[in-house]
């Protein structure tokens, strides 16, 4: 072990030491959610600051998240509920004594309360991006729905709806009801409901009233004008999952009650588990027991917080360490950029500097107009000092006092910390950090910088960066362009296009830009061009002419705002799965592109991953539903990334392109997991319709232009990457898109090809299995019917696959049947496994269903050869019976015409 490694390994100690010894509210600062004594603290529900202030709508909230506590507790057979709340409140709403932000921040919030939400306007939503079991990102909720109580009727109460949303967020549990399939055909060849569980009942409507569940059979197996109305009086207690409006629901679906044969998403995601089986082995419960005794836990306690200014303190670096890699030139130019075009109006702005010690530059300055962003810009740093020690704990004691300058707390304010320099003292001010409210966040330059600086930015939720010594690497700009006030306003953000301009520049119309038209800054190598007014819709271009004799790294980095507040401008979220990963386990990269809250699809997006040291890789993210992308078309573009170079950190940046199309947005796609909406319940006999939900319309107008966005996604570290060639460790990615569709007396599946190495290149083969039994193909898949795959070959990681093959020998076969389950099935279930040319398996995929069809109460089908076979019979027969006709015919023609002439000759006589 280095010296390096025993002082990291200590202050890694003192750090463990000193959160020990936090008191509880500390110690969740930053921390998100935490479950301490059966109880969730630190939840926090932000109300945008488009949402107009309305006096109904925190009494709502708080009575939504009340109820929600409650049937929370009971069912989780008391283990969980929710003991405080935080309620962050838009800056411009009217000041009732709410008190001061300190870590908070809109992006940060658990439940988000805005504006539409996507083609219906009240539908509460969770934006689930990872498997099952998995956290998902955030609760949305509308002001039409926490306002509206006529909602309530088709959604239940909204504390019940909060839980079903709360599952969605907190342990990855997806939902049991399927609005695309609505019906399926199950393995006694009856009609059933997509439902958890089977016990909630329930008729059948057609377009003029109740009718027979025959009636909505076609040869196309549903009518499509049918619905299943439920009765408004029930006696399943499960499953929140499906149901949550149903008075008598009050469980989640358990391994009794869940209904594995539902295509639903649940059965899908989850490998046929029940929500309450993923539930039970979520963390949460790992880690609790059920509260003793008959008593409820109290209601939850409330606090609203309020933004007020905007307070950012730069604190940068001018160790030695700075003079190398011309790291204090970039970090000029990327402050500058900052200063000038990124920080929003209005905002307090302070300067720091520090080495051994810490140095106030500027005070803090309000930015009202242009004068006040140049001011700011010439107290950036302009030279490194000789000192080599850095002491970053120094420099933050100054950005506190700057921040303090205002109100006397930095409670609310942003720090961002810009470093090269490593510092074994830096958990001497963690409990300062702790208790300042300020957010850190925390910019590392080259491989020198603090292994132990990204606590920091953990601690308070800041966001966290990685910039590599590279001339060509434009890092250092995407951190500072990714960092914003917070406040969850994408009108006022500075959004970062990838394109113009520089030197030569041409707007749509034609007109010109030149060197002189730019506001050139020789000590930063900066030229910056304003565009007042509106910028023209289109392809803007640029060129770029190197006047001097030797090579020069130009970097071109292009902003802009929405043009009005009309119309939501399209944006890129970046992020990773994890901060940190071992090798060879994968990082999962996301990007999250909208334009408001609808998804934009068919979008090209592509990620950059630069390690410390090598070239930086390049990943083409996916957006269908396969490998790291767990749901298709919800604007969210995914993809594993396991190419490590070299233990580390890497940075990574997002760059989304999307040409002129009418297509663009998802219109009527649905970017979550849903409450359920009923339209109508069975009351009495009667059927009662609910009100239906506001649809959301678009103009075509608004998707005509294409665009490009650039999105910083900060930054993770890889340990364990070995020094020679990597070892094959990595197999096939689980499949998850299965599906079977029966065609005659044909089955054919189709799903998105994995990888050899989860999903990039080429597997090598599949492995097909199907069955008459859900529980054999599910518990022990080697010993299913193995189906003939000698003519399948895997495509490229990406394809859709379409195989067909007649199950007609499999279905006449014997196969053993669990006990209770009958042998005239007509359905089989099929499940996929990938291998790659090395012998490693993916996991099983997600199994698919197929109905072999047959009318109900009618006559079996008969195959082919039998229908021929049966023809060349009656055929046969007919010709026989014409020929004997034939025959007899004549016979007694030859017999009439000889009893004739025996008469006539009597006559004669």
């Amino acid at each position: 072990m280095t010296h390096g490694d025993k002082a990291g390994t200590v202050c890694c100690l003192k750090i463990a030491t000193l959160l020990v010894a936090l008191s509880p509210e500390l110690l969740f600062l930053g921390a998100g959610v935490q479950l301490r004594d059966n109880g969730y603290d630190g939840l926090l529900i932000a109300i945008n600051p488009r949402v107009s202030e309305d006096q109904n709508l925190i009494p709502n909230i708080k009575e939504m998240v009340t109820e929600a506590s409650f049937y929370l507790f009971n069912a989780t057979k008391r283990r969980v509920f929710f003991r405080n709340t935080k309620i962050l409140i838009p800056a411009m709403w009217k000041a009732n004594n709410y008190s001061k932000v300190k870590q908070e921040s809109y992006e940060k919030a658990n439940v988000i309360v805005t504006a539409s939400s996507g083609a219906h306007g009240g539908d509460p939503y969770t934006l689930q991006y990872r498997g099952c079991g998995k956290e998902g990102k955030h609760i949305y909720f509308t002001p039409d729905f926490l306002l509206n109580d006529d909602l309530t009727a088709g959604y239940g109460s909204r504390g019940r709806v909060f839980v079903h949303e709360w599952a969605h967020l907190r342990w990855g549990v997806f939902d049991e009801y399927n609005n695309e399939k609505p019906f399926y055909i199950n393995g006694q060849n009856q009609i059933e409901v997509t439902r958890c569980s089977s016990d909630i009942t329930g008729i059948f409507v057609c377009e003029k009233g109740p009718c027979p569940q025959e009636n909505c059979i076609t040869s196309e197996l549903f009518q499509g004008g049918c619905m299943f109305l439920y009765n408004s009086t029930q006696n399943a207690a499960a499953s929140i999952m499906f149901m949550q409006s149903l008075s008598s629901v009050v469980e989640f679906c358990n391994a009794s009650t869940h209904n594995q044969e539902a295509p639903n998403r649940q059965n899908q995601m989850c490998s046929l588990r029940s929500t309450w089986d993923v539930i039970s082995d979520s963390t949460d419960f790992h880690h609790s027991s059920p509260m003793n005794g008959t008593e409820l836990p109290p209601p939850p306690t409330f606090s609203l917080v309020q933004a007020g200014d905007k307070v950012v303190c730069l604190v940068l670096d001018v160790s030695s360490k700075m003079a190398e890699a011309d790291r204090l030139l970039r970090l000029q130019q990327a402050a500058e950029f900052y200063l000038m075009q990124i920080v929003e109006s209005h905002t307090f702005v302070g300067i720091v500097s520090f080495n051994s010690n810490g140095e106030i530059r500027a005070q803090l300055h309000q930015i009202n107009n242009d004068d006040d962003r140049k001011l700011l810009v010439s107290h950036l740093p302009a030279t490194v000092s000789a000192d080599p020690e850095t002491s970053i704990c120094s420099g933050l004691k100054r950005g506190f006092e700057v921040a303090e300058k205002l109100n006397g707390k930095a409670y609310g304010s942003v720090l961002i910390l810009v470093t090269s320099g490593h510092d074994e003292h830096i958990s001497n001010c963690l409990l300062t950090v702790f208790s300042s409210g300020s957010t850190i966040h925390t910019i590392a330059l080259g491989a020198s910088a603090d292994k132990n600086l990204e606590e920091l930015s953990h601690l308070t939720g800041g966001l966290k960066f990685f910039v590599p010594d590279k001339s060509t690497s434009n890092s250092m700009i995407d951190a500072f362009s990714r960092i914003s006030s917070g406040t969850g306003d994408i009108f006022q953000q500075c959004i970062q296009t990838s394109g113009p301009p520089d030197i030569e520049l041409f707007e749509p119309n034609g007109r010109k830009y030149y060197t002189h038209n730019f506001t050139i800054n020789q000590a930063l190598r900066t030229a910056r061009l304003w565009i007042p007014g509106t910028a023209q819709p289109g392809p803007w271009t640029y060129a770029l002419n190197n006047t001097h004799h030797s090579l020069q790294s130009l970097k071109v980095t292009v902003t802009s705002r929405a043009s009005h507040s009309a119309e939501p401008p399209a944006t890129v979220e970046a992020f990773v799965e994890k901060d940190s990963t071992s090798f060879p386990d994968p990082v999962m990269i996301y990007a999250n592109v909208r334009k408001g809250f609808y998804p934009i699809l068919n979008a090209t997006v592509t990620a950059t991953i630069e390690p410390e040291t090598e070239g930086p890789v390049t990943l083409k993210l996916l957006d269908d539903g396969a490998g790291a992308d767990v749901i298709k078309n919800d604007g969210i573009y995914s993809r594993y990334f396991f190419s490590f170079a070299v233990n580390g950190r890497y940075s990574l940046k997002v760059h989304v392109n999307h040409s002129p199309s009418i297509s663009a947005l998802g219109l009527h796609s649905f970017p979550g997991s849903h409450a359920m909406y009923v339209p109508g319940y069975i009351t009495n006999g009667n059927i009662q319709m609910n009100v239906p939900r506001k649809s959301l319309g678009r103009s075509e107008e608004e998707q005509k232009w294409g665009f490009s966005r650039t999105s910083s996604g900060g930054s993770f570290s890889v340990l364990g990457v070995p020094a020679g060639p990597h070892p094959d460790a990595l197999p096939p990615c689980r499949i998850i898109d299965l599906e079977a569709v029966q065609v005659e007396e044909e089955v054919t599946l189709s799903w998105t090809a994995p990888g050899e190495d989860f999903d990039q290149g080429q597997a090598n083969s599949y492995e097909i299995r199907m069955s008459k039994s859900l529980q054999n193909i599910q518990n022990d898949f080697n010993n299913a019917i193995l189906v003939n795959t000698s003519k399948l070959n895997p495509q490229p990681a990406g394809t859709k696959e379409i195989f067909t093959f007649s199950p007609k020998l499999f279905i006449n076969g014997p196969e053993h049947q669990p006990d209770g389950e009958t042998q005239e099935s007509h359905r089989i279930y099929v499940a996929i496994r990938t291998i790659d040319k090395n012998s490693l398996k993916s996991a099983v995929s997600n199994i698919a269903q197929a109905s072999l069809f047959i009318l109900p109460n009618s006559a079996p089908v008969l195959a082919r050869d039998d229908l021929i076979l049966k023809g060349v019979l009656i055929a046969m027969g007919l010709i026989g019976i014409i020929c004997l006709t034939i025959v007899v015919t004549h016979c007694i023609l030859n017999k009439k015409r000889r009893a004739d002439r025996k008469e006539n000759e009597i006559e004669l006589l």
